[in-house]
């Protein structure tokens, strides 16, 4: 098993997600500028977590980021973070867009898809876990 392997002061670790947020009622708002600009902000906010962005694109109504993260990080203060630092930002920086397509100043919906993403298969690391006991 060959892994990618980052390291801390006293850990080694591979932790790498997939992340899916939508915009509320899937308004396909994602385009030119303000898509260029929210992947800005999402390295960003990324960089301040101490998380590196493996990769990342939209398709107008939601946006898939590929990141890598340490262990100390919690998954749900990341999110709720880039999502209200995003959300600011864009309202702010796109102010005729929010008006005419999402109102309330909500930009995000509240629901969030995550996923850790393994290097090798569920399976393989069964095995090796299960032939690790010397006979």
């Amino acid at each position: 098993m060959k892994y990618r392997l980052d390291k801390g002061c006293h850990s080694v670790y591979s932790l790498q997600f997939h992340l899916v947020m939508c915009v509320k009622y899937r308004k396909k708002v994602l385009v030119g500028v303000l898509d260029n600009r929210l992947k800005e902000i999402v390295r960003d906010v990324a960089k301040r977590f101490g998380i590196e962005i493996i990769e990342q694109e939209t398709d107008k109504d939601h946006i898939h980021i590929l990141f890598a993260s340490r262990p100390p990080v919690t998954l749900s203060k990341f999110v709720n973070s880039l999502k209200s630092v995003s959300s600011r930002i864009l309202r702010k920086e796109f102010p005729d867009v929010m008006s005419k397509h999402l109102w309330a100043g909500k930009f995000w919906s509240d629901s969030y898809f995550i996923a850790s993403t393994g290097q090798v298969k569920l399976e393989d690391i069964k095995h090796y876990v299960s032939t690790q006991k010397e006979k």
